[in-house]
């Protein structure tokens, strides 16, 4: 019985140990990941920093990395974290309370998630697994990029409290109504199998079991595998979108496309935002471009919520998680809010 206890207690000090290097590993690479990109791209391939080409590939480069390392490192956070957390005390938490509860609370936690769209999605499928039901994590899956405490400062330091205040309000709204209606469809059949099968926590179906770190620690690593193996493709397809139009699509154009003074600008600032890709922080400075060229506020807010909201990159990497009815009516709803949010802010003209 001692050198069983020595032995597990030698595995679990070994992997500390392990975990630790890989994490300083990770910190280290991601800081440089800016620095290796502009390396690769404009010293080792010899492309013009000013030219959209560079600007796309440069993009690629630093996003595709950044992307894949924090699904890594989400995926292996989380799963480690639910080895001391039962699906039970989750469903409990996020999903065992009345309707609207449960969508407002995986708001409130989106908002102090700062992900992008991509990012925010192992989170997503987490819940899912879980059991915590599908309205409730889409409430999430919204809020998780749209709005964040990066978002809000910047807003409130560019233009003050009451227009971040609204739009986080109008955030969280769209998230909650968008959650509600997809929950009351009952659209679990329209969520891909392996997202309800994939294997973690598989020893803590029994309660009375203690792991050791050496199980957790396995769990974890099985579980980022497995996922990341499975979506890394949709990312690199999603990335190279976002980062085709991010490099050839000019803020000029932008400006002069929504600054016409019609009834279509808003929606027309939702359907140009769709195609690209940024997070809601990185697509602030534009925002500031278009306003100063005259955009009005409401436009320009519906172009910002529809770029981290329901970019095609993140689509494109949800198309392994979801089927194409649920990815289409959660573009549907999710739009028809941000639409709504626009006018109602050009309406009351700041």
């Amino acid at each position: 019985m001692a050198s069983t206890v020595k032995r597990r207690d030698d595995h679990d000090r070994r992997d500390f140990n392990l975990v630790g290097l890989a994490a300083l590993a990770w910190v280290l690479g991601f800081a440089n990941l800016q620095t290796i990109a502009d390396f690769l791209t404009y010293r080792l391939l010899g492309l013009s920093a000013e030219s959209h080409l560079g600007q796309s590939v440069n993009f690629f480069l630093y996003d595709v990395p950044k992307i894949l390392m924090l699904l890594a490192a989400m995926i292996f956070m989380i799963t480690l974290l639910r080895t001391f957390i039962t699906p039970e005390q989750t469903r409990r938490w996020l999903g065992g309370r009345r309707e609207g509860v449960g969508n407002l609370l995986a708001a409130l936690l989106g908002v102090v998630t700062p992900f992008c769209s991509c990012s925010a999605v192992p989170l997503f499928i987490g819940f899912v697994e879980s059991g915590v039901p599908l309205g409730v994590t889409f409430s999430f899956l919204v809020t998780a990029p749209m709005v964040n405490e990066i978002a809000l400062v910047m807003l409130f330091g560019m233009f003050g409290w009451k227009i971040a205040g609204l739009y986080m309000l109008s955030g969280l709204t769209i998230a909650i109504v968008s959650g509600v209606v997809i929950g009351r469809l009952g659209m679990e059949r329209e969520v891909e199998d392996f997202v309800y099968q994939v294997n973690v926590n598989r020893r803590m179906q029994n309660p009375e079991e203690r792991l050791s770190w050496h199980d957790r620690f396995s769990q974890a690593l099985d579980s980022t595998r497995d996922i990341v193996g499975k979506v890394w493709p949709y990312v690199l397809v999603g990335i190279a979108v976002g980062a085709g139009i991010h490099g050839f699509v000019p803020d000029q154009f932008l400006a002069e496309t929504l600054g016409r003074d019609t009834i279509w600008a808003v929606p027309a600032a939702v359907v140009l935002g769709v195609p690209l890709y940024s997070n809601a922080a990185g697509i602030i400075p534009v925002v500031s471009v278009l306003m100063d060229k005259g955009v009005a506020l409401g436009t320009v807010l519906a172009f910002m919520m529809s770029v981290v909201a329901l970019s095609l990159p993140e689509m494109i990497i949800l198309r392994r998680v979801l089927k194409p009815r649920l990815i289409g009516l959660y573009i549907g709803i999710v739009a028809l809010g941000i639409i709504a949010t626009g006018y109602l802010f050009n309406l009351m003209h700041f």
